[in-house]
Order: structure tokens, then C-alpha cells, then sequence
């Protein structure tokens, strides 16, 4: 599980270095299209936006993967060791739960709801569904995250149990 998961990370990272490219190129060209050449282009803004729902979501799987998520532990540091151990095993298992229902479930529905009818896009006339794609594909990396680090707080309850 290791292995996968650090080609999914290493993918991961080089797919979000590339988005944040393309995102800072789209913006670029539409303030130079809009004040330099005084006629802005009509596909950049929304490209913009399409680029930032893909990095928000990949970016907020690829945070979780290397534990820079937002996450408050006030109420957790105050527990026992054990009750610390079943707090973070939870919160994986919650995360999974999230991740299979509401993101692979319900974003694999979005995007065959906006496949038909065809929702396109007004400046680009894209298929909106391309866009919302990014759903499922971050419920799948979460999914797989999740397990990984369920795996890893049995393995390490496991061998803390061994050691008493």
C-alpha cells in the first residue's frame, strides 16, 4: 500500500505544481489582455475558475495526505493515549466515509447529471462535467489516504499492545 501511495502522491504533487502553472498563465494573460491590448479575453477568467476548483480539491486531498489539513486537537490533546489513538482512528474512518459517500458517490453522480443533458460552459463551450470530474478523483485519492493511515494507526495500536 506504501508503494501506491507514493506514486499517487508523487502524481499528485506534479499534477498541483502544473495547475498552479496554468492558473497563474490564464490570470496573467487576462490582466495583460484586458489593460495592455484594452480587450480582455472572454475563455481566460473562466479557465481561471475551473483551474481553482481542481486545485482547491486536490490540493485539500494532497493536504490531508501530509497532515497540513486544518484540524483543531484542543479536546484530543487532553485525552489519554488510548483515547487519542481512537479520536485519530475515527476521524480517518469519518474521512472515508466522507470521502466514498459524498465524493466518489455524489460526485460520480454530478458529473453523469451534467453529461445529460449537456451542460456547457458559456465563454469555452466546455462540458461541465469534465470540470466536476475533480469530485470522484479526490473522494478516490481521500479513499485511498484514509485506508493508508487506518492501516497505519491498527498497525501501530498493534504493536503498542505488543510492547505492554
Amino acid at each position: 500500500m506504501n508503494k501506491i501511495v507514493s506514486v499517487i502522491d508523487y502524481l499528485l504533487k506534479y499534477m498541483l505544481i502544473f495547475l498552479i502553472i496554468a492558473i497563474v498563465l490564464a490570470v496573467l494573460w487576462q490582466v495583460l489582455s484586458r489593460y495592455l491590448l484594452t480587450s480582455p479575453s472572454s475563455g481566460s477568467e473562466e479557465i481561471a475558475r475551473f483551474l481553482l476548483i481542481w486545485i482547491s480539491l486536490l490540493g485539500a486531498a494532497y493536504s490531508y495526505r501530509i497532515k497540513l489539513h486544518l484540524g483543531l486537537d484542543i479536546v484530543v490533546k487532553k485525552m489519554s493515549d488510548k483515547q487519542q489513538q481512537f479520536a485519530t482512528m475515527f476521524c480517518h474512518f469519518m474521512v472515508l466515509l466522507f470521502s466514498l459517500l459524498v465524493l466518489l458517490v455524489g460526485g460520480s453522480n454530478l458529473v453523469l447529471i451534467t453529461f445529460n443533458p449537456v451542460q456547457i460552459s458559456p465563454a469555452l463551450g466546455f462540458h461541465i462535467g469534465y470540470v466536476y470530474t475533480v469530485l470522484p478523483l479526490t473522494g478516490f485519492l481521500m479513499s485511498v489516504y484514509a485506508l493508508n493511515e487506518l492501516m497505519l494507526s491498527v498497525k501501530s495500536k498493534s504493536s503498542v499492545q505488543e510492547n505492554l
